[in-house]
């Protein structure tokens, strides 16, 4: 079993930066993509960044440029570096990991608050 515990979420003002982190435990060989997605009040879950092993990493429009998506795979890490947050940014964010057989699997998700 896969268990994906995030952290470093937390309230910046606008214009800050946070690094998100993603650690991943359990069976993490075979992962073919790993990714970060946001959910806002009354919104639903978005796409932000994602990386494919050994293939192209994507972004979502409104944050590229901002943010950066890097896996160290030696601590089975998958990290999130949020530059010029903004207050649209503020959303409960996940991680999520993605495995060659289909298994996808969930973190429990981390707060971002930008105040304005």
């Amino acid at each position: 079993q896969v268990q994906l515990v995030e952290s470093g979420g937390g309230l910046v003002q606008a214009g800050g930066s946070l690094r998100l982190s993603c650690v991943a435990s359990g069976s993490i060989f075979s992962i073919s993509q790993a990714g970060w997605y946001r959910q806002a009040p009354g919104k639903e879950r978005e796409l932000v960044a994602r990386i494919v092993t050994n293939g192209p990493t994507n972004y979502a429009g409104s944050v590229k440029g901002r943010f950066t998506i890097s896996r160290d795979k030696a601590k089975n890490t998958v990290y999130l570096q949020m530059n010029s947050l903004q207050p649209e940014d503020a959303a409960v964010y996940y991680c999520n990991v993605m495995y060659y057989s289909g298994s996808s699997y969930w973190g429990q998700g981390t707060q971002v608050t930008v105040s304005s």
